[in-house]
């Protein structure tokens, strides 16, 4: 563990200068990934300079113990410090337990949401936005920046689908349990005879890809543009501004029209495509090594159930982790800590059985 922890301090202050030097500061790529592991890095070795410090005070506080001629109320004092700094030593260990477990690379990136309404017409639209804003509000209250890049609205204030860029360190982390099934039971607004309905939508969430990770050939491409469409459109719908890119190879289509301008809305598409192309490639490692990663929280599959929002009871459930909160209000209002701590802290003590920790 000491020789490791020494590595993680010898590689901090190295990024430190790397990143301190004007050759790195102008090369915007390698500033940009050593930035990121700066800031992988960095909690562990925080934690293990602290760590050193506490184990160096023990030995000096020991070696006190050690004096003959230390008079008792020292030796007393440097007894008590003894006792206090090994309890502090003992909760570092274990932080660092959990910190120096194996890495998820893509925890410190940005986010593409994808929000998708699924079985039950209006009410299933309305459910996704209501997701959405829960998420645009737990983004809020983290800091991050949520910018919408395609919306299809159904102009009851719902979604038929709704894709965004959530900005911010350390926001896939805090976004990458919420891939999945969303059931929600409640009674529409609509219904006369008070019934409650079951809806669902389906929530991706996928890494934010940068160049470096996704080579995209213009002769793969093809672009089409159209004229907007949809409601709210009217502002939009007077110019081909409206973007359609298919990726040949893969097969996947983007559309983006919510800007006035072609060249955003094709910026914008290309966004969302190398998120989905990144991801592809990642879940196609992911099945790969599929068996070792069974049993941690959900497998990112978008057609698993994961969560049930029941409105009457006021009662949200997870069923990948059997935690039920009576707090859907609260949850729906984007005050989601308590339910994505629980989701970490499961996924981690899976990766401390896995691992041996």
């Amino acid at each position: 563990m000491n020789t490791r922890l020494d590595d993680i301090l010898h590689r901090r202050d190295e990024l430190t200068a790397q990143l301190a030097n004007p050759n790195t500061t102008s090369n915007a790529k390698e500033y940009t990934r050593l930035s990121r592991e700066f800031a992988e890095i960095g909690p562990v070795a925080e934690v293990a300079a602290r760590l050193k410090q506490v184990e160096q005070q023990i030995a000096d506080n020991q070696d006190m113990l050690a004096d003959a001629d230390c008079d008792a109320e020292l030796r007393d004092m440097a007894q008590a410090d003894i006792d206090t700094l090994k309890g502090e030593a003992a909760a570092l260990q274990e932080q660092l337990k959990v910190l120096l477990l194996p890495k998820d690379p893509n925890d410190t990136r940005n986010v593409i949401l994808e929000v998708r309404a699924g079985t039950g017409g209006d009410e299933a639209a309305l459910f996704a936005a209501n997701l959405f804003r829960m998420y645009c509000r737990f983004a809020e209250n983290k800091g991050y920046r949520v910018e919408i890049l395609s919306a299809n609205e159904t102009g009851i204030g719902g979604y038929k689908e709704v894709v965004a860029q959530i900005t911010g360190n350390g926001a896939f982390s805090q976004f990458k349990f919420e891939s999945g099934v969303h059931r929600v039971q409640r009674v529409p607004e609509t219904e006369a005879g008070g019934r409650i309905h079951t809806s669902a939508c389906t929530v991706a969430v996928l890494p934010e890809a940068d160049e470096v990770d996704v080579k995209i050939n213009n002769e793969d491409l093809r672009i089409d543009v159209f004229r907007a469409s949809g409601p709210g459109g009217q502002s939009v719908n007077t110019t081909d501004s409206a973007i359609r890119i298919t990726h040949i190879p893969s097969g996947l289509v983007v559309i983006c029209q919510d800007e006035k301008s072609q060249h955003k809305n094709k910026a914008k598409a290309m966004k969302v495509l190398q998120a989905r192309l990144f991801d592809a490639a990642q879940q196609e490692a992911h099945d790969e090594r599929a068996e070792v990663r069974r049993g941690m929280v959900g497998s990112g599959d978008r057609s698993e159930r994961i969560r049930t929002y029941n409105f009457p009871q006021g009662r949200i459930t997870d069923h990948r982790i059997n935690l039920t909160l009576y707090k859907l209000e609260q949850i729906i209002g984007g005050d989601m800590d308590e339910l994505v701590n629980a989701l970490i802290a499961h996924h981690q003590a899976e990766l401390l059985a896995t691992y041996g920790g």
